[in-house]
């Protein structure tokens, strides 16, 4: 009889017997004691009353029980902890066993028990198995390390344990080497900042050899470590990619993709016009399109892997359309992600293949597979123009099968193709305008009212077709409503004498009757357009519109770059970076692919450029105004992790001695030259004591929290525009935290409650990451401070100006609106330092075009001074250089959203560094503080100064920094940006 006798128990009160077996004297009854003990843990029985009986069973031979009794501990030590340690002779007794799997076994569960008093047991034998003769106990015994390091880390590093880890990765046996690496990744994970993996051509040499004979897992852990390693140049790049390369034809297909990782990492440091370069996309396709004949969920995975790549580089699989054909017998998710790669891969020379495919799957049973294949018909016709008459009319035959959620996708998509190629294909207007009665959905009826708005002039009975819409107004959604409204304001002004009536009736409708905000402020907007300047409303209304893109849904470059990064796991199927769903951003790091280096910057390919876009042109980093990127960067909204409170009074200004000649070393001598310190933000508060703190900047780094400079609060929303609410604000970056300083007051005569905020889609996907708290009701004449921490992972549009910010706050009266613009400094992140090699090779990478020059006047900053300063705002200086008497500083900073902005900045050299400020024109303020004490004296030493009685001024002149002009040139992917970072440069180091 097989052990699951021991499942099928329903005996009560079974402890005391159990009790007894353990502490049998017969080896056999207590083997079979411990069975029954594990069976009733295993089904969810408290058997942790027999935790001493089972611990007396460890003193065994006998393997079997010996594993059975280590797998009780491992569940019940951590309820047990003063017990668990009865056990600790016999493991430090196990790893001395000449057995090696007793020895491994021992220590793995060591490490599986997590009590912090067993801890400091576990290092002695954990030590003598790192080093054990036996591999299988190194390998163990590696993984062990990583488990202790995630009890206690402080203990680890104490031991030395590390170092003996990086020294395993020199092992002769290639499964050691593998857990060694999986083990310091793991480590590094948590703790991003610290140099682990210190990967170097040697190391990864003992890597690649490790990897052709270890096991399939260990293999996986090898790759995803290559992945993380930035080769010197494209030749050894291209050495580890021929190592790689036999991977791609494993069985595991989780090789396979950590091996595709790896390979297109590394393909983006090749140069195109190597041989090599096309070989290898010849080798990607083969084992991708394998991976496709597996059972469906691991389909799904490699499909959602291979739209990233797909994205990326298209040319490896646009000969392999037919692969992702659907099957009859597909479930629905793999069918829909087949589609979405068809419409990528979709060209000039497959179209007629494609189109074919998809009229076929149009008349398919399953409704949201065919919804899917109809719009993919529409973005075909969108991406491939010379396509795009057969796809006309492909859903002109659609539209004739009266099939009713057919038509409405096909009047969706129309809707697009008139969008996307105007004055083409309206001829088929009549035909939409015949299935106006069989639309139920509203984003159809919304698409058929704007066609009907939009070629008002060529539909005789326009006016009927969207009066007939009117009249159930109130019962349509929102989406049909504004629709309409717009459609009959353009219909009006095409044939303003027929519509009067219609038009009245629509914009009283939307403003008196209807309680929705949007529709209520577009109906007010258009109405005062048409009473004021019926001229400009025919401009604004009747505007040209822009063209849609042929790809809306194309992931963000930097994002996709990242998402290349983590191919293979979760962050690929999700299509989110994994600081988007784990939880807490433990053990998070941002990747990015290798930059490309001088020898691969030959231009794409005809072919593999995106279509519709010139040979060689760089997608755009910011998407523009009208790109729907929808919830791309669809971060966990959760407060971020805040820094240590900032006190507002706790600096006491005996931290300077006044009196003592502390100043010499902030002023410096003879010459005045100001402190390279950081600035002190506007919201840190003065210190207690003198005002002439502020006008000395005496505390300027001493004792304070440096930061990036706050701009001091503005007024953004008048109470006269706000029923009495007056809101007034600031932007800050503290400790790698945004946020959007507040003041509320209000002015009206009633209680405001029910604060609530939200913000349009941005430049920068800026975002609340939290609810506004305004924590007690909000009486008249009260004024509340609320800091509002901010994410930048909401969605993205471009605004005019780039740094525009459109806000919506709620309270119980009403929903008001403003505007304000953010200081791009906020965006400016704490990583965004280059190594030089770095920055050289990524300026000549950036084209000239992209540059901009900039002088900056009346800067007081020498450049050491200029350099702290900045650095406080995360611009960081890469280096520093003397050319004919110029100081040269040569600086990078990084966006939130991973764009790159170099610059070089040129300053006079300040010697001298002051000039004479005459004693008559001494202000008196300067006199004041000359009064505080010798200390000033000698800091401005270079006369004989006496002190000055009542009225007397000094006899020789002060001496005040000398005013420069800084050249600035600033170079960027986005050239958008500069202006913006320009600005952000004046307004720090003059603040």
């Amino acid at each position: 009889m097989t052990d699951s006798k021991y499942f099928t128990t329903t005996k009560k009160g079974e402890i005391f017997e159990l009790k007894a077996e353990l502490n049998s004297d017969k080896k056999e009854k207590k083997k079979e004691a411990v069975k029954k003990v594990i069976a009733s843990m295993t089904v969810g029985k408290d058997v942790s009353a027999l935790f001493p009986d089972v611990v007396n069973c460890m003193q065994t031979d006998n393997l079997e029980l010996k594993k059975l009794v280590y797998l009780y501990l491992m569940n019940y030590a951590k309820s047990q902890p003063d017990m668990a340690i009865m056990a600790v002779n016999t493991f430090v007794k196990d790893c001395e066993d000449p057995n090696p799997l007793i020895r491994a076994l021992a220590v793995r569960t060591m490490g599986c028990i997590r009590v912090d008093k067993i801890t400091e047991y576990l290092c002695e034998p954990l030590r003598k198995c790192l080093k054990d003769e036996d591999p299988y106990v190194r390998k163990t015994a590696a993984v062990c390390v990583a488990k202790l390091h995630d009890i206690n880390a402080q203990l680890v590093e104490d031991q030395g344990f590390l170092d003996t880890l990086k020294d395993l990765i020199s092992d002769s046996n290639p499964m050691v080497v593998a857990n060694a690496v999986a083990a310091l990744s793991e480590i590094a994970e948590s703790h991003p900042s610290s140099n682990l993996l210190d990967l170097n051509p040697q190391s990864i040499n003992k890597l690649l050899t490790a990897l052709n004979e270890c096991t399939e897992w260990g293999q996986i852990f090898i790759l995803d470590c290559l992945a993380n390693y930035m080769p010197k140049d494209d030749r050894e790049a291209q050495s580890i990619c021929e190592r790689v390369t036999p991977r791609l034809s494993h069985a595991n297909s989780a090789v396979v993709l950590s091996a595709v990782k790896v390979l297109m990492k590394f393909m983006e440091m090749l140069s195109k016009d190597l041989d090599y370069y096309g070989t290898l996309l010849k080798k990607l396709a083969p084992p991708l399109v394998t991976l496709l004949s597996a059972e469906p969920e691991l389909q799904y995975v490699a499909l959602r892997n291979i739209n990233l790549i797909v994205q990326k580089r298209p040319e490896i699989l646009k000969h392999e359309m037919k692969v992702f054909f659907v099957k009859y017998n597909d479930p629905i998710y793999v069918k829909l992600e087949k589609l979405d790669i068809m419409i990528r891969l979709a060209s000039q020379a497959n179209i007629a293949q494609v189109l074919a495919e998809l009229k076929e799957y149009a008349t398919e049973v399953d409704v949201d597979f065919v919804r899917k294949a109809v719009r993919a018909i529409g973005r075909c016709a969108i991406k491939v123009e010379q396509s795009a008459e057969r796809c006309v009319s492909t859903l002109l035959d659609l539209i004739q099968t009266k099939v009713n959620y057919v038509v409405q996708e096909a009047i969706v998509v129309i809707k697009d193709i008139f969008r996307k190629y105007p004055n083409k294909y309206e001829s088929v207007i009549a035909t939409l305008c015949e299935n106006l009665d069989s639309l139920d959905e509203p984003e159809a009826r919304a698409a058929m009212i704007w066609i009907v708005g939009e070629y008002a002039e060529r539909i005789d009975n326009a006016d009927e077709l969207l009066e007939s819409f009117l009249e159930g107004f109130h019962d349509e959604s929102t989406q049909v409503q504004l629709q309409l409204l717009t459609a009959i304001v353009k219909l009006f002004l095409k044939k303003p004498t027929e519509t009067q009536e219609l038009v009245q009736q629509v914009l009283s409708l939307a403003t008196q009757d209807s309680d929705n905000p949007d529709l209520r402020d577009r109906g007010y907007i258009y109405w005062r357009l048409l009473s004021t300047d019926p001229v400009a409303a025919k401009e604004v209304v009747l505007a040209e519109k822009p063209l849609i893109s042929e790809e809306t849904d194309l992931i963000e470059p930097t994002l996709l770059d990242e998402l290349i990064c983590y191919i293979g796991t979760l962050a690929s199927v999700y299509h989110k970076p994994p600081s988007a769903f784990v939880e807490g951003g433990r053990g998070v790091v941002h990747k990015s692919l290798p930059p490309r280096t001088a020898s691969s910057e030959s231009a794409e390919s005809p072919e593999t450029a995106p279509t519709g876009a010139p040979p060689g042109e760089q997608p755009d980093v910011i998407p523009a105004q009208g790109d729907l990127l929808g919830d791309l960067l669809n971060l966990d909204l959760g407060p971020p992790v805040s820094g240590p409170p900032l006190a507002t009074s706790s600096v006491q200004m005996g931290a300077v001695d006044l009196l003592g000649g502390g100043l010499d070393s902030l002023i410096g001598g003879t010459n005045f030259v100001a402190p390279p310190t950081a600035a002190v933000p506007a919201n840190l508060g003065a210190p207690i004591g003198s005002g002439l703190s502020d006008l000395f900047d005496l505390t300027s780094g001493v004792g304070t929290l440096s930061g990036s400079y706050v701009a001091p609060k503005a007024v953004w929303l008048p109470a006269m525009k706000a029923k009495g609410l007056e809101i007034s604000g600031t932007f800050t970056r503290q400790v790698g935290s945004i946020s959007m300083d507040l003041q509320l007051t209000n002015k009206a005569l009633q209680v405001m409650t029910d604060f609530a905020i939200q913000f349009n889609r941005n430049s920068f996907g800026l975002a609340p990451a939290a609810p506004l708290q305004v924590h007690a009701p909000l009486s008249p004449n009260q004024t509340v401070e609320i800091s509002l921490p901010l994410s930048t992972v909401g969605s993205v549009m471009k605004m005019e100006p780039l740094n525009n910010l459109q806000v919506a706050v709620k309270n119980n009266i009403d929903v008001f609106y403003f505007s304000t613009l953010y200081p791009l400094h906020i965006l400016f992140v704490e990583d965004g330092k280059m190594d030089r090699q770095m920055f050289l090779a990524t300026w000549k990478d950036i084209p000239n075009e992209n540059e901009a020059q900039f002088q900056i006047r009346d800067c007081p900053l020498n450049a050491e001074a200029a350099s702290s300063k900045l650095q406080s705002s995360n611009i960081f200086t890469v280096a520093k250089r003397n050319v004919e008497g110029q100081d040269m500083l040569y600086q990078s900073l990084k966006l939130t959203n991973g764009i790159w902005v170099l610059a070089e900045l040129r300053i006079q050299p300040g010697n001298p560094s002051c000039t004479a400020w005459p004693s008559r024109h001494c202000p008196s303020w300067v006199l004041l503080a000359v009064l505080v004490g010798g200390g000033l004296w000698r800091g401005f030493g270079g006369g004989n100064f006496r002190l000055p009685v009542f009225g007397c001024c000094m006899s020789p002149s002060l001496l005040v920094p000398v005013v420069q002009d800084l050249e600035l040139s600033l170079k960027c992917r986005a050239p958008e940006v500069s202006q913006h970072v320009y600005q952000a440069y004046e307004t720090i180091l003059k603040n």
